[in-house]
């Protein structure tokens, strides 16, 4: 039997809802620690450790509970394993989980997972994804001088009105699926789904344009290149969206659990 996740065991430690995006950074972790996060809280689990950690809709039979209120999302839709040295998910349920790049892991299918981050997606119906975050602690690369009394850096994340990340998710919603060659949407299609989630925003094209130009404004100010029409001349196209959002998206700005705020 598997341990119950209200009784973690040795080299176990659950993670509390509410626990910050693992693209953001581990705790201090043991090579080969996995750790697995969904909207309800995960888990984190020492290679050592032989636990089989399973995820799924049924959220008393699970470790991560993931689409808890999807019926299409199977009761255990997989299994994250180690054989002491390498962790591989396994598809046990009945829809496949899409690795970045648009890999599909099908029913009954094994894939040996990075030691890095990695968003799994459970697409269950056109436009309802669930996400389950999985990283897997790597070595920290040590500094060439030895920094032990220096301040701690905080990662060099962007301020973003809540009005702001709205739009920015949803122009930018196909990069964080981690689609295969995503490209931003249209302004119609921006403005369309934000009459959606905000049905009293009068929102249009337009306006939503003018919030992107107005935080794509503010970062060439701060010498972030590519924002510009003077920068990436004629024709634009997307280009000045996409270096935006990959500026967003590399600065941990923006991450895959913002899909909530339209999902």
């Amino acid at each position: 039997m598997r341990q119950s996740k209200r009784t973690p065991a040795s080299g176990v430690q659950l993670l509390a809802a509410g626990t910050g995006s693992l693209a953001r950074g581990l705790p201090p972790a043991p090579r080969g620690t996995l750790f697995a996060l969904g909207e309800r809280g995960g888990i984190s689990v020492s290679p050592t450790a032989r636990l089989t950690v399973v995820f799924g809709r049924n959220e008393p039979d699970v470790h991560v509970c993931v689409g808890e209120h999807d019926l299409r999302v199977s009761r255990k839709q997989g299994e994250l394993r180690c054989d002491g040295n390498q962790w591989t998910i396994h598809n046990i349920g009945k829809v496949p989980i899409r690795f970045p790049g648009s890999q599909l892991l099908l029913n009954g299918q094994e894939e040996p997972l990075p030691v890095a981050y990695t968003p799994l997606f459970i697409r269950t119906e056109p436009g309802r994804e669930h996400l389950l975050e999985v990283r897997i602690a790597g070595v920290e690369p040590k500094p060439s001088v030895p920094c032990h009394e220096q301040p701690t850096e905080n990662p060099r994340t962007w301020k973003l009105t809540d009005r702001e990340r709205l739009v920015l998710v949803i122009l930018g919603q196909r990069y964080l699926r981690h689609e295969a060659h995503p490209q931003p949407l249209s302004w119609n299609q921006v403005a369309e789904q934000l009459a959606e989630v905000q049905p009293q925003g009068e929102w249009t094209a337009k306006r939503a344009e003018h919030v992107v130009s107005t935080v794509r404004a503010q970062l060439a100010r701060q010498d972030i290149p590519g924002l510009t029409r003077l920068e990436v001349g004629e024709p634009v196209g997307n280009v000045l969206n996409h270096n935006l959002l990959l500026e967003l998206l590399l600065s941990t700005t923006l991450v895959p659990p913002d899909l909530r705020l339209i999902d």
